[in-house]
């Protein structure tokens, strides 16, 4: 019933694993994992393993790590509208009614969606076994490297099926596992590359200790969820379309969401009891009163506590102890609105044409440009008071901290950095949302592309370096000016990243003479400040577009 005969098993792997989306996934995954492997190749005529070892190292750590985030990434992809979709299709109570027991049905939902996951990364342990003959990897590194990465998923993929039974929707599930995963993932490759010098070392201690926690999370997380689908609180409506915020509030444990008080009313506006006045746009009245707080607040109030958990010995670190790792927390600013911002923006459009109401907002009076602003400014209002939370610490840092007193405009920079993020992820969700029929396909598509703009530049940058970036003397001169180009190009191309912008906003108070490199600092400083402002108004013009040329006549 759990495994060799069980339904749920059996059916979600024969559709999941059947669709063209998994084929060209496992296509391009594979098509990545080897031009890696080949662009960093040694350029050298003969290799020598005794005397390239630390090469050889780094290309295998360079692998497995970009295999782990890689992972991270995509497990709550694949886990979190485990449960969540059967809600979201009306099929979660007959689940429930059915022979099947509780833990079943939990085995089943995880063991599908990892399944794919998992066939992704045994099928590339050929391209990591080209790696052993360079030297300085062993075969046994290579097996337990692997072991503890399909550790890793199996609880990335836990914790998503636990959240995915707390939620009724996938985008809220996806979020709140991606808030706890990402942690977690980003320490373990913390840990990984501090002790890359020492591979045995490492994986002893790795092998030691993450299977137990692995398996003790796992456990725990299991339990809860089998019991919450033995004794689900969230059937009888079939599925709830609408929440009592009042009672939820009554009934909430922890944090505690009053929307007529401050600074809850910012994100979370009180209920309207007076008519809406003159020239009042009603999609953003709509939106911000209703649609987004519809489902409750429950997936608000656990980022708001995560959030501020995870920010208190950042700022502490970072903003107070030593200032001039300030880059580091607005770096997790931004990595947050990056994961928080699109869920109030990638279902705007999408759940209209869910809903089969599409047809009717666009026969009314309203225009494109009220429709599309509404909609944009209502989820863009929430994600930034909730990206706001996380500021304060930095303005009370300038206030108690000298340091900060002579770098103003450095901290103007990083103000305009967080701004721009909230409004790039918010357009990007949107303009998905416009596109796309499916909000978990919109959201998807959303942390697709602002993963690829905000992080890729940076880690082909890094890839470049380390593979281009050391090109040998005797080398050819057209190889050695070939990859000088690759690394100056991979540089550039960071302009569009706000990450990269953070570190190019300058502090005087570093040491040495920087006054050459605090210029250049900020005219990248300001290219990406050029570039997406101008990405933003390109997006909303063609939504424009497409709202007067396409979709009147589309639907």
């Amino acid at each position: 019933m759990y495994l060799v005969e069980n339904p749920v098993l059996q059916r979600e792997l024969l559709v999941n694993l059947r669709t063209v989306r998994s084929f060209v996934l496992l296509f391009l995954f594979h098509v990545l994992l080897a031009g890696v492997v080949y662009a960093a190749w040694p350029q050298v005529e003969r290799w020598d393993p005794e005397g390239n070892r630390a090469e050889a190292q780094k290309l295998f750590n360079l692998f497995f790590l970009g295999q782990f985030i890689l992972a991270s990434m995509m497990a709550p992809s694949f886990a979190a509208g485990a449960l969540t979709g059967e809600k979201e299709r009306k099929t979660y109570e007959m689940l429930l009614a059915s022979p099947l027991k509780p833990g079943a049905i939990v085995i089943g939902k995880l063991m599908a969606s990892l399944a794919h996951l998992a066939l992704l990364i045994f099928t590339s342990l050929p391209i990591v076994l080209l790696c052993l003959p360079l030297g300085g990897v062993s075969l046994y590194e290579v097996i337990a490297a692997y072991f503890l990465l399909m550790v890793a998923v199996a609880t990335f993929g836990m914790i998503s099926v636990a959240c995915s039974s707390y939620f009724q929707r996938t985008a809220s599930s996806l979020v709140v596992s991606y808030l706890v995963i990402l942690p977690i993932a980003l320490v373990g490759a913390m840990f990984w590359q501090s002790f890359q010098g020492s591979g045995a070392t490492r994986l002893a201690v790795l092998l030691a200790f993450v299977p137990l926690a692995s398996v003790a999370i796992c456990g725990v997380l299991f339990a809860i969820t089998s019991r919450r689908l033995l004794y689900p609180p969230d059937v009888g409506s079939e599925g709830g379309e609408v929440v009592d915020l009042d009672k939820e509030a009554e009934e909430a444990v922890g944090l505690v969401i009053q929307r007529d008080q401050f600074p809850d009313r910012l994100f979370a506006p009180p209920k309207r009891t007076k008519l809406l006045e003159d020239n009042a746009n009603p999609v953003y009245e709509k939106e911000i009163h209703s649609e987004i707080f519809a489902q409750g607040t429950l997936m608000l109030r656990v980022v708001i506590q995560v959030s501020m958990v995870l920010a208190i010995p950042l700022m502490a670190i970072c903003l107070y102890i030593w200032p001039h790792n300030a880059p580091y927390y607005i770096s997790y600013v931004v990595l947050f609105n990056m994961l928080v911002g699109p869920v109030f923006s990638a279902g705007s459009i999408t759940s209209e044409r869910e809903r089969q109401t599409l047809d009717l907002l666009l026969t009314t009076e309203i225009s494109p440009w009220q429709i599309l602003s509404g909609k944009l400014l209502a989820g863009l209002r929430v994600s930034t008071v909730l990206t706001g939370f996380l500021l304060w610490p930095l303005l009370l840092a300038c206030v108690m901290v000298t340091h900060y007193w002579e770098n103003f405009t450095s901290v103007l920079g990083y103000l305009v950095i967080i701004a721009l993020t909230c409004f790039t992820s918010s357009m990007l969700a949107l303009f998905a949302s416009v596109n796309f029929r499916k909000t978990a396909h919109s959201l998807m598509t959303t942390y697709l592309v602002i993963i690829t703009m905000f992080a890729g530049p940076l880690a082909f940058a890094y890839f470049a370096d380390l593979a281009f970036g050391q090109t040998p003397l005797d080398a050819p001169a057209e190889v050695i000016a070939t990859n000088a180009a690759i690394v100056s190009w991979a540089d550039r191309l960071t302009i569009i990243s706000p990450f990269a912008a953070t570190w190019n906003v300058p502090m005087s108070f570093q040491v040495g003479d920087q006054s050459q490199s605090i210029v250049g600092s900020w005219v990248k400083f300001g290219y990406y400040a050029a570039f997406t402002s101008l990405l933003n108004l390109a997006l909303f013009c063609s939504m424009t577009w497409l709202f007067n040329r396409r979709w009147r006549v589309a639907e």
